[in-house]
């Protein structure tokens, strides 16, 4: 059975890069734990410039984790 809260908000395009309030935004997190996440390198991320991006595929295998590891 696939979780529907998966399928919807996080299903990556291959080449998508979300900036930090929209990640934020799918996570239903604030702006201090989500670099918590990117500082711990939880989730991946790459600088361009002075921007932070987030891979959507990086998004999408975080969540699948964290869904595993709740399980």
């Amino acid at each position: 059975m696939e979780d529907t809260f998966t399928t919807q908000a996080f299903s990556p395009r291959d080449d998508e890069l979300l900036n930090v309030p929209e990640v934020m935004a799918r996570l239903e997190i604030g702006r201090s734990a989500l670099y918590d996440l990117l500082r711990t390198r939880r989730l991946a991320s790459l600088t361009i410039g002075r921007a932070r991006r987030i891979p959507a595929h990086a998004l999408a295998d975080y969540v699948q984790r964290h869904l595993e590891e709740a399980a």
